[in-house]
C-alpha cells in the first residue's frame, strides 16, 4: 500500500502566485512587441509607399506593353549594342572612380584615424563640409574651373607649361575630376570608422617585436581595415553607377551614362524601355551587392 503525498496548500499558492506571474510577464512582452510593432509601421508604409510600389511599377512596366505580357523590350536591349556599350561605359567608369577615391582616401582617413582628437575633428569637418553644399552647385563649379578660361587653366599658363587654354571641359578627364571629388568623402567615412577602431595596442605590439613601419601596415593595418575598404568601394561604385548630373553637366557626347541614357528615353515618353533599363541597373547593382556579401559579409562591413 503506497502513501500518497497530497500538495499543501502553501503549494498550491506559490504555484498559482508563479502561475500569474507568468502570464503577467507575457501580457507585458505583448504590449511590448505591439508597442514596438506600431512604432515600425510608419517606416514599413513609408517603405511601400515611396519605394516598394515604385520599383515593382518599374518592374511591371519592363514587360507588360499595350499587348499585354511581352519581352520585347527587353529584346530590343539584346539586339541594339549601343545600350550594351552605355552601360559598359558606366560600368568602367565606376569602377575607375571607386579605385581612384580608395587610393585618395585611405591615406587621409589612416592620417585622421593616427591624429590628434581636435586634429581630427578639424580634418573631419573638412571631409563633410561639402555635404553642405548641393551637387548641382559642385557640378557648376567644376565648369568654372575646368572652363577654357577657368582658374586651372589660368595656372597652367600663368606657370608656362602650356601657351592656350586646354579643352578639359565637356570631356571624361572633368567627369572623373568631379565624380571623385563627390564621392571621396563617401570612401572616407567608413575607412575612418575602421581604421579608428583599430586596437593601438596591436599596433605597439608589431613594433616591440621589431617590424617596422611598412610591415606594421602590410601585415597589421592593411588586413584589418579590410571590412572598411570594402564598404567604401560598395558604397561608391553603387552610387557611381546611377550618377546624372555631373556627367551630364561635364562630360561630352562619349561619356552618356546609364542614368543620362534613362532621361533620354523618359523624355521620348519610352516608358516601357526607360524601366528596363532601370531593372538593368538595379539587377546589377543587387549582383555587386550579393558578391560583395558574398566574399565578405555585410555585417562585417558595416557591423563594428
Amino acid at each position: 500500500m503506497t502513501d500518497t503525498v497530497q500538495p499543501s496548500s502553501h503549494d498550491a499558492m506559490s504555484f498559482s502566485t508563479e502561475e500569474q506571474r507568468r502570464r503577467m510577464y507575457r501580457r507585458i512582452a505583448r504590449s511590448q512587441q505591439l508597442r514596438y510593432a506600431l512604432l515600425v509601421v510608419p517606416l514599413i508604409l513609408y517603405l511601400l509607399v515611396f519605394y516598394i510600389y515604385p520599383v515593382a511599377a518599374m518592374l511591371a512596366d519592363s514587360v507588360i506593353g499595350p499587348q499585354g505580357l511581352t519581352l520585347q523590350y527587353f529584346a530590343r536591349m539584346a539586339e541594339t549594342p549601343i545600350y550594351w556599350r552605355v552601360f559598359s561605359g558606366t560600368v568602367w567608369l565606376a569602377v575607375i572612380t571607386t579605385l581612384v577615391c580608395l587610393v585618395l582616401a585611405y591615406p587621409l582617413a589612416y592620417a585622421m584615424s593616427r591624429a590628434s582628437p581636435t586634429r581630427a575633428m578639424v580634418m573631419f569637418a573638412l571631409v563633410l563640409l561639402p555635404f553642405w553644399t548641393s551637387i548641382l552647385v559642385r557640378s557648376y563649379a567644376w565648369m568654372v574651373l575646368l572652363g577654357r578660361n577657368g582658374i586651372f587653366n589660368d595656372w597652367l599658363m600663368r606657370a608656362g607649361l602650356t601657351t592656350e587654354p586646354l579643352n578639359m571641359l565637356y570631356t571624361t578627364f572633368a567627369v572623373y575630376v568631379s565624380m571623385v571629388y563627390v564621392l571621396l568623402p563617401f570612401m572616407i567615412l567608413p575607412l575612418y570608422s575602421v581604421l579608428r577602431s583599430i586596437d593601438s595596442t596591436l599596433l605597439r605590439a608589431a613594433e616591440g617585436m621589431g617590424a617596422s613601419r611598412g610591415k606594421i601596415f602590410l601585415h597589421v593595418v592593411a588586413p584589418l581595415s579590410k571590412p572598411g575598404v570594402a564598404a567604401g568601394c560598395l558604397v561608391v561604385f553603387i552610387l557611381a553607377l546611377g550618377f546624372y548630373i555631373t556627367p551630364a553637366l561635364l562630360g561630352g557626347q562619349r561619356d552618356v551614362t546609364i542614368a543620362m541614357l534613362i532621361a533620354q528615353q523618359l523624355d521620348m515618353y519610352e516608358w516601357n524601355f526607360a524601366a528596363v533599363l532601370a531593372s538593368l541597373l538595379l539587377f546589377f547593382s543587387l549582383l555587386v551587392f550579393a558578391i560583395f556579401d558574398r566574399m565578405i559579409g555585410i555585417e562585417r562591413m558595416f557591423v563594428r
